[in-house]
């Protein structure tokens, strides 16, 4: 009766400590999703920060390119009329 109790207790610690580190993987493996996500979803605003940016950038570099032509033009038509 001795080992046979032994047995049953030792079996039913093994199956709690089994179920106990299952539910310590499931924590760890919804953390490391979790975790991953807010990667992902930091990356991808990260990303379309730096598109706005890049495209704010493209359009002042295009104004300025534009103001440089006005006055290059302005200053073409001077010299065309002091002729």
């Amino acid at each position: 009766m001795g080992i046979k109790n032994f047995f049953k207790k030792a079996f039913s610690d093994i199956k709690e400590s089994a179920k106990a580190q299952h539910d310590v993987d499931k924590a760890n493996f919804e953390a490391v999703k979790a975790e991953s996500k807010a990667q992902w979803e930091e990356a991808k605003a990260s990303s379309e920060k730096r598109a706005e940016r890049e495209k704010q950038l493209r359009e002042k570099q295009i104004a300025d390119a534009k103001a440089r032509t006005e006055v290059a033009q302005q200053r073409i038509d001077k010299a065309k009329n002091n002729r």
